[in-house]
């Protein structure tokens, strides 16, 4: 996607993204209404806007923990409730959707939010979906790699004529409504596979890691082929952002970011490991993720700024986007971590940037 900006003299941007979990305490079982929950989250994304952070995005899902099957929907009541910050989905589960339908209902968030609308689109991290819609689990590549070509081709043109495999023919159809953005910006998420790397290199569109596990330093190598695959297509890399997704929580005590964040984190990752066959963690061990080499955001603003800008020094990303814990972490806690995520961790890491862009 080209810029009108190079990543020399683009702003860094900072954000958060959220599943929408139904904040149901995995310690206590206690659950909480979800109309509440939905009522919080349009108050987080206010706060988002209000204290300057670049970007909120929404994951969909279709578990019965999660709230938000359609992030269009609960964007375009945020957008009418926002002036500056960028709405997009984190992700958007193309394979088992209809880039057209995509493509409208995103073009719809986008006029209504006077062009701030994202599309990050993704396999989905779950296959609830597949069979919810009609879909091979077989065909969870392929599905992709057409629907990612097809959503591109959408928003380059009004009119489009195409055909594919999983979808019937278009015909030099009219797509409409057509967003405030001549080119709605559409990343790529990626899990960590060269393939899906180099997948969105080769359609120009920027990359989203997430990085939610592991060692910094070993992600590295998946930029540089970024880099070089878009190159090698024939794109200028210097033009097109990427971005680093990950957790964490911050607090004005690191312990107490840690005693929020840690106990109901390792429930769920826990969770999501026996569902994929990893092995158990203890909190202690999931704990040491939060120091300076380790995958999460967890503690005070200090250590959040040290840590997003020794994350720069491997990367030479241009945006990062932060998970910030379960919805079952009490909301006036979740409100002052936004406080500090956009008051004091965003303008000390903007500064910092653009001081080592303008002397590079």
């Amino acid at each position: 996607m080209t810029q009108s900006l190079n990543n020399q003299t683009r702003p860094f941007e900072l954000g958060l993204y959220t599943f929408v979990d139904a904040g149901t305490n995995a310690l206590t079982g206690t659950k909480q209404n979800p109309a509440e929950v939905m009522k919080n989250l349009l108050e987080t994304i206010e706060l988002a806007d209000q204290t300057g952070l670049d970007v909120f995005a929404i994951g969909e899902h279709h578990r019965e923990e999660y709230l938000v099957s359609a992030p269009e929907v609960v964007l375009g009541a945020a957008a009418a409730r926002t002036k500056s910050i960028r709405l997009s989905s984190a992700v958007s589960v193309l394979s088992s959707d209809d880039p057209v339908r995509v493509f409208q209902r995103f073009a719809s968030v986008d006029l209504i939010s006077n062009g701030r609308a994202e599309i990050m689109a993704g396999r989905g991290s779950f296959i609830e979906s597949f069979p919810l819609f009609g879909y091979n689990l077989n065909d969870y590549d392929g599905l992709f790699d057409e629907k990612l070509k097809l959503l591109s081709q959408l928003r380059d043109s009004e009119r489009i004529t195409w055909s594919g495999r999983f979808r019937t023919p278009l015909n030099d159809l009219g797509v409409y409504p057509r967003p405030v953005q001549k080119r709605m910006p559409i990343w790529v998420a990626v899990g960590g596979t060269p393939e899906s790397v180099v997948r969105a290199a080769a359609l120009e569109m920027p990359m989203a890691l997430a990085i939610i596990g592991g060692m910094p330093e070993r992600f590295a190598p998946f930029f540089d082929l970024y880099r070089q695959a878009s190159k090698e297509y024939g794109f200028e890399p210097e033009n097109i952002p990427l971005s680093v997704n990950s957790h964490g929580f911050i607090a004005d005590d690191a312990q107490e970011a840690v005693n929020e964040y840690y106990p109901l984190q390792t429930v769920m990752m826990n969770k999501i490991g026996r569902e994929r066959g990893w092995s158990p963690a203890t909190q202690e061990q999931l704990e040491k993720q939060r120091h300076l080499r380790g995958s999460d955001f967890v503690g005070t603003p200090e250590e959040i700024i040290e840590k997003i800008l020794f994350q720069h020094e491997l990367f030479k990303h241009q945006r990062f986007l932060m998970y910030m814990g379960n919805n079952a972490i009490e909301h006036k806690k979740m409100m002052r971590a936004i406080e500090l995520f956009g008051t004091k961790v965003a303008p000390a890491v903007r500064k910092e940037i653009a001081r080592r862009n303008a002397t590079a």
